[in-house]
């Protein structure tokens, strides 16, 4: 069975620009505004998103009816929730390295990357047995650990993409693997 999948990212947060740890913290400013401006995204089968206040905020300014679905939640960063990646460096050096090299590690007592992408491959799977189009509206570390998956790249290549605010990834699945899909 046939899936396309398009991930959006949500839109810009404080936590963005400051290099923070997310909370469940609004869109920024004009980060509304400017997913409003966005082209309309293509009909969809099913509209998922995350819990959180800036991705239910980014579907309802791209006039999105979507439900929300607890597995497109952003990786649970535990105690570092709400600092700065300088100050966990700082403060916790060593938990900070192994956090970034080691998939398996959640020295902040939340998830580990190894867990996302589990939780997200799942949901994902989950989507391509049901086929059409589902659109998701969810976080960067979501939809890197997507991509992990795609790609079957180890966790170290969690790191090596960039998905900005208001960023799209689409995919597709044939029902047996999935792909990448770059249009213009």
């Amino acid at each position: 069975m046939n899936t396309r999948l398009t991930w959006i990212c949500h839109g810009a947060t404080t936590a963005n620009r400051k290099a923070l740890f997310p909370l469940d913290e609004p869109l920024e400013g004009k980060a509304a505004e400017e997913a409003g401006k966005m082209a309309a995204p293509p009909r969809a089968d099913r509209i998922a998103m995350s819990p959180a206040l800036r991705a239910r905020q980014t579907a309802e300014a791209l006039h999105l009816e979507a439900r929300i679905d607890l597995a497109l939640r952003d990786c649970d960063h535990g105690r570092w929730a709400g600092r700065s990646i300088a100050a966990i460096e700082a403060e916790e050096p060593e938990n900070l390295m192994a956090w970034m090299s080691d998939p398996e590690a959640a020295p902040h007592g939340g998830e580990s990357f190894v867990d996302l992408r589990t939780r997200v491959a799942g949901w994902m799977d989950s989507e391509s047995a049901l086929g059409g189009h589902v659109i998701a509206v969810s976080h960067a570390a979501v939809i890197r650990a997507a991509v992990t998956h795609v790609l079957q790249a180890p966790l170290s290549s969690f790191w090596l993409s960039d998905v900005e605010p208001l960023a799209i990834v689409r995919m597709t699945s044939n029902g047996l693997r999935w792909s990448l899909r770059f249009q213009h």
